[in-house]
């Protein structure tokens, strides 16, 4: 079990380091080459810029079991193919009763937008959203330690 951060925009980034930490679990950052930093606790991992180019990677490096944080949808879908476990950066799993409808309300959202119309953007963060994001990775990572016997 590992933790792999689509860390292009992640907010939670040192939440999760820190909750990887404890729980002793390898925790891999993928961005793209126009965000460069490194963390204590992880390996980040940068691809080139380009449209997806880090979505591919991810998806190449999961493995089940895995956990992905990230906020795409259509690559928390390709993930949950791969038998891994993947939440968005407010504490939401995605699993297979929500994804789909998760990726048509993107879809919606995307003809409306090319129509001309416009949307609400999302409301500002607040330590809300963290608390529930911290709170849900641990319970995930229980979850599967007890599953699998402590084994991790």
């Amino acid at each position: 079990m590992r933790i792999l951060i689509d860390g292009d925009g992640c907010p939670v980034i040192d939440a999760t380091i820190a909750i990887a930490t404890f729980f002793k679990l390898e925790c891999l950052i993928l961005c793209d080459a126009s965000h460069v930093f490194t963390k204590p606790g992880a390996t980040t991992i940068q691809f080139s810029k380009g449209p997806d180019s880090v979505d591919f990677a991810l998806v190449n490096m999961v493995k089940k079991d895995d956990i992905v944080i990230t906020q795409d949808y259509g690559l928390a879908a390709m993930c949950l193919a791969r038998l891994a476990r993947v939440m968005s950066q407010n504490g939401l799993e995605y699993d297979s009763f929500n994804i789909d409808s998760l990726l048509l309300a993107r879809h919606t959202a995307k003809k409306i937008r090319m129509a001309g119309g416009r949307l609400k953007g999302p409301k500002k963060r607040n330590s809300e959203q963290d608390t529930e994001f911290v709170c849900k990775l641990k319970a995930i990572i229980q979850e599967m330690i007890a599953t699998n016997k402590g084994k991790i």
